[in-house]
C-alpha cells in the first residue's frame, strides 16, 4: 500500500475536515484522532466534506444522508450504501493515508 501525505496534523483542527483529489477522499479530525472516507455520497455524489460534522456523523450537504466517519457505514436515508474507508498513519506532524 502506498501512503499519500495530505497535511500536517496542526493544519486540521478537530471538528473539521480537509478534501484530497484522486481519489475523493475526506479525512476528519475527531477529537485528535483521524479518520478518512471517500468523499463522495453514496445517494448522489455529493462532497462529505463540505457537510456538517455531528460528533462521529457527516451530514451530506445535499440530502441529508449521514455516514459514519469511523467506519463509512450508511446511517440514515436517503444513502443505503456504505463509503469506502481509508487507513490513517500518523507519520511526526503529518496525516498520511493508505491508498
Amino acid at each position: 500500500m502506498a501512503l499519500r501525505r495530505v497535511c500536517k496534523k496542526a493544519e486540521l483542527p478537530s471538528g473539521d475536515s480537509v478534501h484530497i483529489d484522486d481519489p475523493e477522499i475526506a479525512v476528519f479530525n475527531l477529537d485528535g484522532k483521524f479518520f478518512a472516507i471517500a468523499d463522495v455520497c453514496t445517494h448522489d455524489q455529493a462532497r462529505l466534506s463540505d457537510g456538517e460534522l455531528a460528533g462521529d456523523t457527516v451530514i451530506c450537504p445535499w440530502h441529508g444522508a449521514c455516514f459514519s466517519v469511523r467506519t463509512g457505514e450508511a446511517l440514515s436515508p436517503p444513502a443505503v450504501e456504505a463509503v469506502e474507508t481509508f487507513p490513517v498513519v500518523l507519520k511526526e506532524d503529518y496525516i498520511y493515508i493508505e491508498l
